[in-house]
C-alpha cells in the first residue's frame, strides 16, 4: 500500500489544479447470495448466505478523476468452510467475512492516453489470464499502475505493472491463502482492429514472489495471440474467438517447464436464441505438479464450468470440450434482460487423454428496476478427477 500512496500523492497536485470543475459521482452496490454445495468427498454439505456491500465516490475534473471505494462481506449463514474459518469437513465457499479498501486510484484520460495509478481492478481480454474475479464476493484487485495508449484509430497498447495482488481471502488471509501477494507482475497487450476482428498479442508475466504461494511455483511467463470477432450471417451474427499461448517458468519458480494454451470458440446469435461450441486446452509438460498451464490471476469462474473443479490445472493438464445454448429477451412483462442458459462440458487430461468427468451448468436471470436476480446450478460428475459436486446459487444484485 505504501507504493500506492506514493503514486497517488505524485499525481494529486495536477488533479487539484482542476478542482473548480469537480463533479462527484457516488458508487454503491449490494449483493445478497445464497450458495449451497454438496461434495461427495466430504461428510457435510455447505450453506452460505452472504451480503456484500460496496460504497465510494468518484470525483472528476477535466481529464482527471479520483476514486475511492470500500467493501465489506458478511456471512449471515456461515455453515461452510470459507478457506480460513470453519470446519474443512464442509465444502469450500471462498467468501470469507471481510472489510477492505477495494479501490483507491487516480486516473488521467485523454483521447489517446490514459494512466491509472493505485488500487484498481484489472481485466485483460476475456480475463482468462488477468481478471477481477467478479463472481466471488471479495473480488480481486491490484496495487498497480496502468497505461492505455491509442496512437492510431483501432490500435491500442495496454500495459500494467502490479506489485501487489489483493486476493479474495480478505483481511484474515494467511499462508497459501494470503490477504495479498507481492511480486513484480507485468501485463502487456497490443491490439489492432482488423476486418475479421480484434487481433491481440499479449505477454503476462506473473510473479507470485512469496514462498507460501506453492514455493514460488505459480510464477510464470505467458506469451500469445488472440483473435476476437463477429461477422453477419444473414439475419444472424457469428461470433468467434481463437487464442494460443505458450507458458514457461519465470522468476524464482524452481520448476523448469513449458506448456501451451489453445482456445477455439464459435457461437451463432439469432437475436434471441444463441448456440455455441468451444474447445479449450490448458496443456501439460511432464505431469509434475504445477508444470501444466496455470492461470492464478484469472477470473476462473468464467471458464471450465461453475463447479470450480479446475481452478488449479491438474498436473496432466485439461481439455474442455463444451457446448452451450441460451435464449434472451429484452423484456418479458415488467422484467428486463431475461436470460436462460445451459452449458455442457466434457473434461479430459491433456496427457494420455483420460476422462476427468463432465459438467452441466444452468442459469436463469432477469432484471427488475435496479435489481438483477439470478439462479444458477452446476453438476460435476467425476470419472477420474475430483469427486461428484453439486452447487446451487440464488443471487440478488443492486446498483445505484
Amino acid at each position: 500500500m505504501t507504493r500506492t500512496l506514493i503514486f497517488l500523492a505524485a499525481l494529486a497536485p495536477a488533479g487539484v489544479a482542476q478542482a473548480q470543475d469537480i463533479v462527484l459521482k457516488p458508487i454503491g452496490e449490494a449483493r445478497l447470495r445464497y450458495e449451497q454445495v454438496d461434495q461427495d468427498s466430504l461428510p457435510a454439505n455447505a450453506e452460505a448466505l452472504t451480503l456484500r456491500l460496496r460504497a465510494g465516490v468518484e470525483a472528476k475534473a477535466g481529464g482527471w478523476s479520483a476514486l475511492v471505494e470500500g467493501q465489506g462481506n458478511l456471512a449471515i449463514v456461515d455453515d461452510y468452510f470459507d478457506g480460513l474459518h470453519g470446519a474443512a469437513t464442509h465444502p469450500l465457499i471462498a467468501d470469507p467475512d471481510n472489510i477492505a479498501l477495494a479501490r483507491a486510484q487516480i486516473r488521467y484520460a485523454s483521447p489517446v492516453f490514459a494512466l491509472t495509478a493505485g488500487r484498481q481492478r484489472l481485466g485483460f481480454d476475456d480475463e482468462r489470464f488477468v481478471g477481477s474475479v467478479g463472481f466471488r464476493q471479495n473480488g480481486q484487485s491490484f496495487d498497480a499502475v496502468r497505461a492505455e495508449i491509442t496512437p492510431l484509430k483501432g490500435v491500442k497498447a495496454d500495459l500494467a505493472y502490479a506489485w501487489s495482488v489483493r486476493t479474495v481471502w480478505g483481511i484474515d488471509g494467511t499462508g497459501p491463502r494470503q490477504q495479498a501477494v507481492s511480486g513484480d507482475n507485468v501485463f502487456g497487450n497490443l491490439s489492432t482492429q482488423t476486418p475479421i476482428g480484434k487481433l491481440s498479442t499479449f505477454a503476462y508475466l506473473i510473479d507470485q514472489d512469496e514462498a507460501a504461494m506453492q514455493g514460488f511455483r505459480l510464477s510464470s511467463q505467458s506469451y500469445g495471440v488472440r483473435l476476437d470477432g463477429t461477422q453477419p450471417l444473414g439475419k444472424a451474427k457469428l461470433a468467434y474467438q481463437l487464442s494460443y499461448a505458450r507458458q514457461s517458468d519465470w522468476h524464482h519458480n524452481p520448476n523448469n517447464y513449458a506448456a501451451v494454451y489453445y482456445l477455439a470458440d464459435v457461437a451463432v446469435d439469432l437475436g434471441g436464441p444463441r448456440v455455441g461450441v468451444g474447445y479449450e486446452i490448458l496443456g501439460a509438460d511432464d505431469g509434475t505438479a504445477l508444470t501444466s498451464f496455470q492461470t492464478p490471476l484469472a477470473t476462473g469462474f468464467k471458464f471450465q464450468g461453475w463447479a470450480d473443479r479446475f481452478l488449479t490445472t491438474p498436473p496432466d493438464g485439461v481439455r474442455d470440450l463444451y457446448a452451450n445454448a441460451g435464449w434472451s429477451w429484452k423484456a418479458v412483462g415488467p422484467l428486463k434482460a431475461v436470460t436462460l442458459q445451459a452449458a455442457y462440458h466434457d473434461y479430459r487430461s491433456d496427457r494420455a487423454s483420460r476422462s476427468y468427468g463432465d459438467e452441466i451448468n444452468l442459469l436463469a436471470s432477469a432484471k427488475l428496476g435496479k435489481v438483477t436476480a439470478a439462479a444458477r446450478y452446476a453438476r460435476y460428475d467425476a470419472n477420474t478427477f475430483a469427486t461428484d459436486t453439486d452447487k446451487f446459487w440464488l443471487q440478488l444484485d443492486w446498483t445505484i
